[in-house]
């Protein structure tokens, strides 16, 4: 039997392209997609689960065993509401993810965080990015994998005004990062989607971090 892949955040940024990779990665069987509400994809590999983050282990524990789970889960304090609310989708989710990983025997966590990510951070976003790396380091999975990409590059389905001109500005100024600033360069959404798919495939232990130029040597192999 080949592989199963779960990816959690299936239709956001990240997730929509790296759905797309592992759907032409011979290597994967199947591709579980956790989903709020269905989503027009048609693959014999696909299956969706509509998720409700509450009941968790319910409704995955029966693909989680030796699978490659890839969280993509993410929002903005704006979208969510309240920095609670915040928390919930980037810091509690995954944490639910992770410990099912633990109980289940999952063979890899891969996890999309931020540039920044610090637990000790006075900025609200990076310390919860921060938390949510130190907690899942604390779970001791057997292949962690934190993917920690500056500004994303793509075409984003929600309005997001200050993330575009951002966008903008940071290409501009690309050329200028160099050296130790390399790490603030933008980067596409898929280029980040290769380099998670390319370290499931590599299967490599322990935990692992990874910045601009790591991503893209990864996503180019």
């Amino acid at each position: 039997m080949g592989r199963t892949a779960i990816v959690a955040g299936a239709s956001g940024l990240i997730g929509t392209e790296l759905v797309a990779c592992l759907m032409n990665e011979p290597s994967y069987e199947r591709v579980v997609i956790l989903v709020r509400k269905p989503i027009h994809i048609v693959h014999p590999k696909c299956i969706q689960v509509i998720t409700n983050y509450e009941q968790l282990e319910d409704e995955i524990k029966a693909y989680m065993a030796e699978s490659d789970l890839f969280c993509c889960l993410g929002t903005t304090i704006k979208k969510a509401g309240t920095k609670e609310q915040f928390r919930k989708v980037d810091l509690e989710y995954p944490m639910r993810l992770g410990k099912l990983a633990k109980t289940y025997h999952a063979a890899y966590f891969g996890i999309v965080t931020a540039l920044g990510a610090n637990a000790q951070s006075s900025i609200f976003y990076s310390q919860v990015k921060g938390q949510v790396e130190a907690d899942l380091e604390q779970l001791q999975l057997p292949a962690l994998h934190l993917f920690r990409p500056s500004l994303l590059l793509g075409e984003r389905s929600d309005v997001r005004t200050g993330e575009r001109i951002g966008a903008v500005l940071s290409v501009a100024v690309t050329p200028l990062l160099i050296g130790g600033l390399q790490k603030y360069k933008p980067i596409h959404v898929k280029t980040v989607a290769k380099a998670m798919l390319h370290t499931a495939l590599l299967g490599n232990r322990g935990i692992h971090r990874y910045q601009y130029e790591q991503i893209e040597e990864l996503a180019a192999k």
